[in-house]
């Protein structure tokens, strides 16, 4: 069975101050999330499952069910504040969504086969969607997962700092410890990393996650166990998130599952800042001028 693709859209863009999800950035108004459906169809998807927010269904379908029909399947899953949430909690007041780790949970009903997940405002190129449909394809063990991992010093923002999982991998090619740094930047020609005891140099080959994962289906009911222990100690924390590398830690500490770190030397640009926007733009039209992706996509 060919692979699915989840998409993380559900995301308020409170530092980027509207619904980036949709907002346009190709020279013919096409979305971000317009190339990451076009290169998941080229590498050999047979689904994908956006997760929205409701508010955002009737949008999401005007502006991507006319493309993807007769393409590919496409289905939505939405990720509301008591999705999953243990019936005894009771209403719970949030002032965001759950995070990544909660949004994968959510499509666990969409999917049935092995999948990717990536954000929706992220460019990540031809080669990851081919490496991560690859290994979906190949791999036969259950417990094993992947990661697909961008040199750091390619995924800087010049408006600001960023937020990575910051990966250590042993000599076997698999991942021993993803950590989220929320604030990293470029300075002086060196990379840092900055935490409340001051900062600390990253090297610029450094691999890093942009949450492009690949994971079999055996994933969902250990994500959602961890997740009903997060709610129950969470529920009155509404900013409080369940990240994806939290499932991935959990895995590996608990002998769970591995996940084996496939590195990705493609440029990848996305937009966490407005600031971000024309260079976004730019990027984009260079690769339609350089025969990347044809005049028009659909």
């Amino acid at each position: 069975m060919k692979p699915t693709l989840l998409i993380l859209a559900a995301g308020m863009g409170s530092r980027y101050g509207g619904i980036k999800q949709l907002d346009q950035f190709g020279p013919n108004g096409e979305t971000i999330i317009d190339y990451s459906l076009y290169d998941a169809i080229r590498a050999g998807f047979g689904k994908v499952v956006f997760i929205i927010r409701e508010e955002l269904r009737n949008d999401f379908e005007e502006v991507f069910g006319p493309k993807l029909k007769g393409k590919i399947d496409y289905d939505y899953a939405i990720q509301g504040f008591q999705s999953y949430v243990p019936e005894e909690l009771g209403q719970v007041e949030r002032a965001k969504p759950w995070g990544t780790g909660h949004a994968m949970l959510c499509g666990w009903e969409q999917t049935q086969t092995p999948f990717a997940i990536i954000n929706a405002d992220d460019f990540y190129g031809l080669e990851a969607f081919e490496l991560v449909a690859d290994f979906l394809n190949t791999s036969t063990n259950d417990s094993e997962h992947t990661l697909i991992a961008y040199q750091v010093k390619k995924t800087l923002s010049e408006n600001g700092t960023v937020s990575r999982g910051v990966c250590e991998v042993n000599d076997e090619g698999y991942l021993d410890v993803v950590t989220e740094r929320t604030k990293i930047f470029p300075q002086d020609g060196k990379i840092y990393f900055e935490e409340s005891d001051g900062l600390t140099e990253l090297s610029p080959e450094t691999p890093v996650s942009m949450n492009f994962w690949g994971f079999k289906p055996s994933i969902f009911p250990i994500t959602q166990e961890l997740f009903t222990d997060y709610a129950r100690h969470n529920y009155n924390a509404p900013k409080a998130e369940f990240y994806i590398p939290v499932v991935a830690t959990h895995l590996i500490k608990s002998g769970l599952g591995k996940l084996k770190v496939i590195p990705n030397a493609s440029e990848w640009f996305g937009v966490t800042y407005p600031e971000d926007k024309p260079t976004v733009h730019a990027a984009l039209k260079k690769l339609h001028e350089d025969g990347k992706y044809p005049s028009q996509l659909w």
